[in-house]
């Protein structure tokens, strides 16, 4: 979780000068999704002892909120960073990714159990 995390951090703290990404339509959401996707699986993954049957459909909507609340923070410290700036599009690409992430991990989570 804290590596994703400060990984995210450090990424979003380079200069807009110095991230260089291939000029590939909508690759920048893209690779949103895939970070708080990435973000949201070592939400899951770190709270695996904790998440019981009764509270799946709890921690699946914890661990989107926090994925997005993290999102937003990123979004916020962005707005610092000479050559960056803020754009819900890319809160709305990572929300995508943890939620995408997460309702896979429910749907596997139910069907393993053998309740549909």
């Amino acid at each position: 979780m804290a590596a994703i995390m400060g990984m995210i951090f450090y990424l979003s703290h380079q200069p807009g000068d110095i991230v260089q990404i291939p000029r590939f339509p909508g690759l920048d959401k893209l690779l949103h999704g895939i970070a708080y996707g990435s973000l949201a699986g070592a939400f899951l993954y770190g709270l695996r002892p904790f998440i019981h049957e009764s509270n799946r459909v709890f921690t699946a909507i914890v661990v989107v909120l926090l994925s997005i609340l993290f999102g937003i923070s990123d979004e916020f410290h962005q707005a610092y960073v000479p050559g960056r700036f803020v754009s819900a599009w890319d809160v709305a690409a990572d929300a995508c990714g943890a939620l995408l992430v997460v309702c896979l991990w429910y749907r596997y989570t139910v069907l393993k159990d053998g309740k549909n």
